[in-house]
């Protein structure tokens, strides 16, 4: 039976599985992107992970057709770049073909964000769809696009940045280099920082670490400060997705990242906000969806990537 290796390679960690065409699960994982006390980087780190999915995979009679990895940054024809904040080590390398040469079968590689997407459409909220656009809510933002039936990401790989629409000329400066993108607006980082600020009087969180789950907590409370802060962050993001539907007319605006699994609510405030704004022309068929796939997206999209390849 031939399956896929699929890597999420996170800064913190890798999550990683062996993943059949049907979207299936057979084998997953994850360890510490940097182990403890290891003197090798995360390149060997990644071919430990290999040499155990080819194990497991040995032990279950399956035939991996190629390894997907998911990374931070852009791809550009095969080197990772953009991504020095949180891999420092691969910046500039070519990782597939770096992995290629070690392992033997095929490798592709694809950003992060991308892949999550890609899950989505393949496995998940937006399977059998032909137009879709996914974002990724977290610490940044991403995203990915899928036009007539095929992932977009622009010239060499250098566009999909749906994160870094301006959503205010004049706003906050962004890790991209920029200002006023929709990730320095609504991040869940933005929403920590925007309510850390609001809340600077009142002893945030009563000495708890503050998180976006505390904050959404807060909000369903009708703690003044959490309603403040998460308005600014249901309203940036209806700023953003509103233009991203007018431009591409999607099927369907799938939300993702641990923040969207705060419950029906957080899609059912954007959802509203967007359809205040949008035209009507542009978003008649499109549907905003929460995502099915959790935090397992990266290594599926990841997957996926392999058999979306042949």
């Amino acid at each position: 039976m031939s399956c896929a290796i699929g890597i999420d390679l996170g800064g913190t960690f890798i999550k990683y599985g062996l993943v059949d065409e049907t979207g299936a699960i057979l084998y997953e994982s994850i360890r510490p992107t940097y182990l403890p006390g290891a003197k090798t980087g995360v390149f060997d780190n990644l071919l430990e992970i290999i040499t155990e999915l080819r194990q497991q995979a040995l032990l279950k009679k399956l035939q991996p057709e190629g390894i997907g990895i998911g990374a931070p940054g852009i791809i550009d024809d095969g080197i990772v770049i953009g991504c020095a904040a949180n891999l420092p080590d691969l910046e500039g390398m070519a990782l597939g073909s770096g992995i290629e040469q070690q392992v033997g079968i095929p490798v592709w590689v694809e950003n992060d964000a991308t892949l999550m997407g890609l899950a989505e459409w393949k496995f998940g909220a937006a399977r059998n769809l032909t137009d879709v656009l996914f974002l990724t809510i977290g610490t940044g933002i991403g995203g990915a696009i899928v036009a007539d039936g095929k992932l977009y990401s622009g010239y060499r790989h250098r566009g999909g940045e749906l994160g870094h629409i301006i959503v205010d000329l004049n706003g906050l400066p962004c890790g991209c280099g920029g200002k006023g993108c929709l990730e320095a607006h609504a991040s869940v980082k933005a929403l920590i920082d925007d309510y850390k600020a609001l809340s600077s009087r009142q002893a945030p969180g009563g000495g708890k670490e503050i998180t976006g789950n505390l904050i959404i907590s807060a909000y369903l409370e009708q703690q003044p400060a959490a309603i403040m802060a998460m308005n600014r962050h249901f309203d940036y993001l209806a700023a953003g997705i509103t233009g991203l539907i007018n431009i591409f007319a999607p099927r369907k605006l799938i939300i993702g990242g641990g923040i969207s699994e705060a419950g029906d609510f957080y899609v059912g405030e954007i959802r509203q906000r967007v359809m205040k704004r949008v035209m009507k022309e542009t978003s008649l068929y499109t549907d905003i969806e929460r995502a099915q796939l959790g935090n397992k997206a990266g290594f599926m999209g990841a997957a996926a990537l392999v058999f979306n390849s042949f």
